[in-house]
Order: C-alpha cells, then sequence, then structure tokens
C-alpha cells in the first residue's frame, strides 16, 4: 500500500520563508489610491493575485505534512507557514478589509458579482479583533498537536503493530468476531489518547469561547455563524435536527432491521453498525482501487474519468495507509495551478471505496468551476455547495458498484451500504451540530459530560437501533475521532442539508441520468458568487431542509432500499 510521495504536485511562487518580502508585497496593496470603480477592480485582482500564490504554497506545504507528520523539515515548513505567514495574513485580512470596506465605490460594483465579496468582508470586519490573532495562532498549534497524536496511532493485531485505519477498516469484516475484537482493539487505543485529546478540546473550548467574547459574542456559536455567513439560521438549525429525528430516524430503524436479519442477528451491537455483509474489501491494492474508480467515473461522464487519469498521472492522488500520515479524508485546491488534490488515510475497505468517490465529487466540482470562473477565493466556498458535489457523485455511481462487486447479492449489499451511508450523513452530522451547539454554549462543561452528552446525542440518531449496553464510555469518548471537531468547528450540519440535495439528485438521475448529470456539471460550474439556493436549482434540486422536504426524501430513501432488496 506504500506510494511514492516524492512528485511535486504545487508551485511555489512565493517564498514564504522570507516574512519581510511576504510581508512587504501585502502592506502595498494598503498604499494603492483607489479613485474610481475601476480602480478598485483592479486592486481587488492585485489581491486576489497575491492571496492565491500565498495560499497554493500554504496549501502545498500543508500536504507536505499532513502526508508523512514525521518528516522534519516538512513539519517545520508547515509550521513556519502557521507561525509566521499565518499571523501577517491575519492580521493584514483585517486592514485590506478594512480598506476595501471603507472605500466610496464598493456599493456601486455590481451586486451580481461583487455582492457575496461584500458581505463576507463586511461581516469579518465586524468581528475581527487584533487580541484574537495569538488566540487563533494557538487554536491552530493546538490542532497540529491533534494531527500528529491521530498520525501516529499504531494498533497491536495478532503480534503486528498496524495503523490504526487498517484496524478501523476491520469493522467491516464478514466475521462478527473479527470486528468485535477490532472495535475492542481501537477503543483501547482511544483511551490511551484519552487524556491528551481532552486537554486540547478543553484548551480548545476555551479559547473559542475568549475569541468570541472578544468580539462581543455570547458564545462561540454565535460567533461562527457570522463568521461562517451562514444563508440559515440558528432555529433553522434546531428545526432541522427535529426533522430529522422525526422523519429519517424511523426509516434508519427499519434498515437496521434489515440488517440485523441478513447479519442472523438478535442483537445490534456497535461493531455490527459498518459495511460488514459484504464477503471481501473491494481492492487489496490502490492501483485496483484506482483502476475500477477510473472507470466507474469514465462510465458516468467521459469528464470525470479525464479528470480522474489526469490526477493519477501528476500525482495529485495519495492514498492508503502508512506510518506517520495524517488522519482522514479530504480534497483541497491549489489555486494557482487550478487543480484538485485528493489525501486519504485508506486501508481497504468499502468506505475507503465510498471516500475517493466522494472526494473525486469535490475535485471535479473545483475543476469546472475553475475552468468557467477562475480560482476560488475562500469566501466562495460554502461547504453547503461543495458537500452537494461529493455526496451527488456519490450517487450518480450508485448503479457501477458492480465493477468492484460483480457477483449479484454482492452488488445489492454494496448499494445498500451506500444508502446506509446516505443515512449516516443525515444522522451523523446532525450528532455533530447538536454535540457542538452544546459544547460551545456551554463552555465550561468537563470532559466526563462532553462523553456523556455525546453518548446521548448519538443514540437519538446514529446509534438509535444499536444494543450499546456496556459501552456507554466508549462510545462517548469517540467523538475524539472525528478530525472536524478539532480543525474545522461548526462544519456538520453542511453534509445533512448537502445530502437532502444529493438524494434529490439520485431522484432525478433514475428519472432520467443524462439529465441529471448534466446538471450536476452546470451547477457544479455556476457561479461561485450566487446565493446557495441559486446554485442549487442549477444544480435541479431544491435547497430545503423543511420538514416536508426531509420527510419526502426519507420516503424516497425507503423506496430506494426496498427496490434493490
Amino acid at each position: 500500500m506504500t506510494q511514492d510521495i516524492s512528485q511535486n504536485y504545487y508551485k511555489e511562487l512565493i517564498d514564504l520563508q522570507d516574512v519581510e518580502g511576504v510581508e512587504a508585497q501585502i502592506r502595498s496593496l494598503l498604499d494603492v489610491p483607489i479613485e474610481s470603480i475601476s480602480d478598485l477592480e483592479l486592486w481587488l485582482k492585485e489581491e486576489k493575485d497575491l492571496m492565491i500564490k500565498i495560499n497554493e504554497a500554504m496549501t502545498g506545504h500543508h500536504l507536505d505534512f499532513y502526508r508523512n507528520t514525521e518528516d522534519a523539515l516538512a513539519k517545520s515548513t508547515y509550521l513556519h507557514d502557521q507561525q509566521a505567514i499565518q499571523p501577517l495574513l491575519m492580521k493584514y485580512e483585517a486592514k485590506l478589509n478594512e480598506k476595501c470596506c471603507a472605500s466610496p465605490y464598493l456599493n456601486q460594483l455590481d451586486e451580481n458579482r461583487y455582492g457575496l465579496m461584500r458581505r463576507v468582508r463586511d461581516s469579518k470586519v465586524k468581528v475581527f479583533r487584533e487580541e484574537n490573532i495569538p488566540l487563533m495562532l494557538k487554536e491552530q498549534d493546538l490542532c497540529t498537536k491533534y494531527s500528529e497524536i491521530m498520525g501516529g496511532l499504531t494498533v497491536e493485531w495478532e503480534g503486528e503493530e498496524k495503523p490504526y485505519p487498517s484496524i478501523k477498516s476491520m469493522l467491516d469484516h464478514l466475521d462478527r468476531a473479527v470486528r468485535e475484537k477490532a472495535f475492542h482493539a481501537m477503543m483501547l487505543v482511544h483511551r490511551g489518547i484519552k487524556p491528551d485529546i481532552d486537554a486540547i478540546m478543553d484548551e480548545l473550548v476555551q479559547l473559542r469561547h475568549q475569541i468570541a467574547l472578544n468580539a462581543g459574542f455570547e458564545n462561540y456559536r454565535d460567533y461562527m455563524f457570522v463568521v461562517k455567513n451562514l444563508e440559515y439560521s440558528v432555529q433553522d438549525c434546531y428545526d432541522f435536527h427535529e426533522n430529522v429525528e422525526k422523519h429519517i430516524v424511523p426509516a434508519w430503524n427499519r434498515l437496521a432491521d434489515v440488517f440485523k436479519s441478513k447479519l442472523g442477528v438478535d442483537k445490534y451491537r456497535p461493531w455490527d453498525n459498518t459495511a460488514k455483509l459484504l464477503k471481501n474489501p473491494p481492492y487489496s491494492e490502490v492501483s485496483t482501487l484506482l483502476d475500477g474508480v477510473s472507470e466507474m467515473l469514465g462510465k458516468t461522464d467521459p469528464y470525470f474519468g479525464e479528470r480522474f487519469d489526469y490526477m493519477r498521472e501528476h500525482g495529485l492522488l495519495d492514498l492508503g495507509d502508512r506510518k506517520g500520515k495524517g488522519p482522514g479524508a479530504f480534497c483541497t485546491y491549489l489555486p494557482v495551478s487550478g487543480d484538485s488534490f485528493v489525501f486519504a488515510n485508506f486501508s481497504p475497505s468499502f468506505d475507503s471505496l465510498s471516500a475517493l468517490i466522494h472526494e473525486m465529487g469535490h475535485a471535479v466540482n473545483g475543476y469546472l468551476g475553475f475552468s468557467e470562473h477562475g480560482p476560488f477565493e475562500e469566501y466562495q466556498l460554502r461547504m453547503e455547495i461543495a458537500e452537494l458535489y461529493s455526496f451527488g457523485m456519490e450517487l450518480l455511481l450508485l448503479d457501477k458498484l458492480d465493477r468492484f462487486y460483480p457477483e449479484k447479492e454482492d452488488f445489492k449489499s454494496a448499494q445498500r451500504e451506500e444508502l446506509r451511508w446516505a443515512f449516516s450523513m443525515l444522522l451523523k452530522p446532525l450528532t455533530g451540530d447538536i454535540f457542538q451547539h452544546w459544547m460551545y454554549t456551554n463552555p465550561t462543561h468537563t470532559a466526563k459530560e462532553r462523553d456523556e452528552k455525546f453518548f446521548d446525542i448519538s443514540k437519538r440518531y446514529g446509534l438509535n437501533p444499536v444494543d450499546t449496553s456496556g459501552f456507554e464510555k466508549e462510545i462517548g469518548m469517540s467523538w475524539a475521532d472525528t478530525l472536524h471537531y478539532f480543525h474545522v468547528p461548526f462544519y456538520s450540519i453542511e453534509y445533512g442539508i448537502a445530502m437532502l440535495g444529493a438524494l434529490q439528485l439520485l431522484e432525478n438521475y433514475q428519472k432520467n441520468s443524462v439529465q441529471a448529470v448534466e446538471s450536476y456539471k452546470k451547477g457544479g460550474s455556476a457561479d461561485y458568487n450566487q446565493s446557495i439556493a441559486a446554485i442549487y436549482e442549477e444544480t435541479g434540486v431544491s435547497f430545503d431542509f423543511s420538514e416536508p422536504s426531509v420527510k419526502r426524501m426519507g420516503d424516497f430513501l425507503e423506496k430506494v432500499i426496498q427496490d434493490i432488496h
């Protein structure tokens, strides 16, 4: 499962080691006179050109570190960016935002092209506080520490030291005894790192609470809703939580009964809530995974397959597990090169196949958008949109899983597992969202209370049909395995919102596959500056997570499951 990681895949058009030089280039933007609308538009272009150079270099350094957290040079370069360049960006981003917002020409700019930028900058000006910069840097240091701990995890398995992801993949094993053994082995590792992870999260909660107080907010939740410039309210989130509990959880319980029956077990235990009906992992070598996904993408649309093959040829995919590799899976964009990069710490499993297809949805969205509009800017990249195309890609490929599972019953099992994943992406993100609402509106909570709350929420949603007796503590501490709570707080509910849209896309695909794929491509290349609702509409779906919409998609999911069954 090893892979050559020496290939250069990003451009360094600016020397980030020259901190004074970088600062001089940023500072020079503050001295540019803006005396007309055309001056302002030119200034915005020059600012963007500089920032994407910095962003590409920093992204490359971040990837280098994640690809080998034990590489001393990669680590020092990444830490330099975080400790020297990031403070500059925070400092000057605020000054640049102030310069832009103070311009009398700002409101004369075209609303369709610049309206979103204006709203985001205005929000950032309102929340920026100089005293928060060192707190945010400390926050990043803690997240780096978390990644190092998780990247270095190994598990003792049958006399050998194995990477943590390889044992996690054992939860998909056909043999129930192996699944249970893997579950216990993972929990043993969790217990070993629990004090360190608790200490990191305790400090993060306090840091983030202070950041919010400094910015004039009562809590970090309310602060983040403004920072993220969300197009929905806290109450909308609470309503969504309730709608999913009312209409999705009962359907999820019925699907769990199907799984329990096929497993031939009386009780659905924590190690049964995985892809355990598949006889074998879908691949044993990364090359086999790459070949199969390339074929699946190409059958869905030639452009999808072409992009994947391009990424493979140009070193823009790093899959497979190895010691020292960072945790998780993600797609990131290289704004100068115009490329997408997919990183994943995979061991052979159905989940790793599904995750690669998911990340390729992000990658294709990135290429489509870049070809039409140039590089994304940070304010344009809204996760409710990005996740629509990643989940959408998974569901568009649902009918091609026979590439890895050619036997009829295995093919059906794989499709059921993908739909189980769809359910989980309506349930797990809601668990995470409620969990974070609670954490940051109750910042004085203890580690014990945090674990208990996570267990209680989990039982309301994804673990509702699971017999968790005797494992309350283990499940309670399992939040520590979720990178998002550390690196990207309040990036959770977006998954559930996007999955509702992706299910509508699947519904459209079943009616007219060609039109659904064309709508996917149209939405994926839509103008970034539109509202979320407008981009969803271009994709042929609705940005709607009201009770009727949630109920309709819950009913649709059950119908699809019945059709496969």
